[in-house]
């Protein structure tokens, strides 16, 4: 029975070898989860039962379990590298076939999807042209690398303060040329439908006597305001594009709210002869302008348009949510990575380039979107590193040598009495 037990030991070790081996090759393996051999012990059946003398025959690898804690996290610079911080695989797709790993070093193929080293399609949601995230069924992701289209302004915010001391102008009527017809003046850049800009300038201008419109609504002054565009006057004839009317705390109570326009607000047509779209409607608000005994002053200049731009980079937010930055400034949300969690993580079954595929004992895949759930964040420009600790495969690799040895010694022994009975007389 010894050789029996012997060489299930040497077995058992070998094989307890081979995973510290396998271990220990892929300590550098991104995404890589070491694993430990398990053994049980073995005992021949019998009808009757067994006696409490009853002695095993040997050991057995009842399993080879992987350890699926956190690998250290290792900054590569690289934005569509990514690093699962807690739970969760990525799910991956090849042709169909969906695998799941940890491994998050990511690319874009020449068709603009986002793989793996291996051609595999990272999946999650795609985004609309407007950059809205659509999570139904998780696809593989294309990311457009596309030039960002133009948006022609529609809204523009001017917040100024005009000074409540001004007189009003010294001649009339209003010549945008002419710094004696109106008090003060301040621009920003506007866009066409095209992405072509133009310098839209504003004007203000004090009225005396103040408008009875201006009184009915509380206001105690007024000032007209003009609008140039690249120098042309918006509407021609010098005519205002609106009156503001502030009271006597300095705060705008005119124009009044009407139809979609809110207290503050004016509407106006630009006109344009380059091809754009024309007339282009504008709104320009300017409810955050005060008129206090202060030197005029521009607090704030705003509006929502912009030229076409360029893809110039990536950026993946905790949330997986992919998002392409562009040479105009702008942003735009490009899709969203889905991750997979299951049950029992043990019944995954290993296939192989750092991947794992779904089985009965591991349950189905529990999808949905980084750091919704049990689900971990991801980290961008990153990557999970393998969870081997060299130190102890070492130690380990020391201890299944010295039991390979000794259940070699325990073969050699059991042969030497062997032989002794064999050479008795």
């Amino acid at each position: 029975m010894a050789f029996q037990q012997g060489l299930s030991g040497l077995d058992a070790s070998s094989s307890q070898l081979n995973a510290i081996g396998n271990n220990i090759a892929n300590a550098s393996t991104v995404g890589y989860k070491s694993s430990n051999t398990q053994f049980s012990d073995i005992f021949a059946s019998a009808f009757n039962g067994s006696s409490a003398s009853s002695i095993g025959i040997g050991t057995q690898v009842a399993n080879v379990a992987q350890n699926f804690s956190q690998g250290n996290i290792q900054t590569t610079g690289n934005s569509l590298d990514m690093a699962i911080n807690g739970l969760g695989f990525f799910r991956m797709s090849n042709n169909g076939t969906i695998s799941y790993t940890r491994d998050g070093q990511f690319q874009l193929n020449n068709k603009g999807d986002l793989v793996d080293a291996f051609g595999n399609s990272v999946t999650g949601y795609q985004a609309t042209s407007a950059g809205t995230i659509v999570a139904a069924t998780p696809v593989p992701l294309q990311i457009p690398t596309s030039n960002l289209a133009p948006t022609s302004t529609s809204s523009a915010t001017v917040g100024v303060n005009l000074n409540s001391s001004s007189t009003v102008p010294a001649t009339t009527p209003f010549n945008p040329t002419d710094p004696t017809t109106f008090n003060n003046s301040t621009s920003m850049t506007v866009y066409d439908s095209l992405g072509n800009s133009h310098i839209a300038t504003v004007y203000f201008s004090l009225v005396t006597p103040t408008p009875a419109s201006v009184t009915a609504a509380g206001g105690t002054a007024a000032w007209n305001t003009y609008l140039t565009m690249d120098g042309t006057a918006v509407p021609p004839a010098a005519t205002p594009i609106g009156t503001l009317g502030f009271n006597a705390s300095g705060t705008m109570v005119y124009p009044a709210a009407t139809g979609t326009l809110k207290t503050g607000q004016v509407s106006v047509s630009v006109p344009f002869t380059n091809g754009a779209t024309t007339p282009q409607a504008m709104t320009l608000d300017f409810s955050s302008t005060t008129q206090y005994g202060s030197p005029f002053g521009v607090n704030q200049l705003s509006q929502n348009g912009y030229a076409s731009g360029q893809l110039s980079g990536f950026s993946v937010s905790s949330t997986g949510i992919i998002q392409g930055n562009y040479s105009n400034g702008q942003s735009k949300n490009l899709g969203q990575i889905a991750l997979a969690n299951f049950a029992d993580s043990q019944g995954l079954q290993s296939i192989g380039n750092n991947q794992w595929a779904q089985t009965n004992a591991s349950g189905n895949a529990l999808v949905g979107a980084p750091g919704t759930g049990n689900l971990g964040a991801i980290q961008s420009g990153a990557t999970e590193g393998s969870n081997v600790n060299l130190t102890t495969e070492l130690v380990n690799m020391i201890t299944a040598q010295r039991n390979y040895q000794a259940n070699a010694q325990t073969i050699k022994t059991e042969d030497q009495i062997t032989q002794t009975l064999v050479n008795l007389r």
